[in-house]
């Protein structure tokens, strides 16, 4: 009797590498968004790129993100868990055509929201604007 093989580190690093975009909490699959941190306490929001109505860039302040980890004060918004979101300047408001927009902070906000706009097929987007408050 066989046993199944065991993947190698280096093929295991391989998936989690083969992502367009992947940092700690945020990666662009060929297929989704992947936002880890999401859901209380660690859960992940999976985004399908046809659901993505907009992107929008935002320049963060300390009441309009900088300020907040995970959550919210704002209901029509929802930032995912991310501790090093004080030290980030620029964030991203995706419009899934739903009543919560989420709000997230990716390591490099140029390429996701690149990525997004590409596979989404959504039109090159206005420059950075006014984050709301979160």
């Amino acid at each position: 009797m066989t046993t199944p093989a065991k993947k190698s580190g280096t093929q295991a690093k391989k998936k989690a590498t083969s992502d367009p975009y992947r940092d700690r909490w945020i990666s662009c699959t060929p297929t989704e968004v992947e936002i880890r941190g999401y859901y209380f306490p660690w859960g992940s929001k999976h985004i399908p790129y046809n659901t993505i109505k907009a992107v929008r860039s935002v320049d963060m302040g300390v009441l309009s993100g900088r300020g907040r980890i995970w959550g919210t004060a704002n209901p029509g918004y929802w930032a995912h868990f991310d501790p090093s979101r004080p030290s980030k300047k620029v964030g991203l408001v995706l419009d899934l055509g739903k009543r919560v927009k989420p709000f997230i902070t990716p390591a490099d906000p140029g390429a996701v929201e690149a990525l997004i706009r590409e596979r989404a097929g959504l039109a090159p987007g206005e420059p950075g604007g006014r984050s709301p408050i979160i």
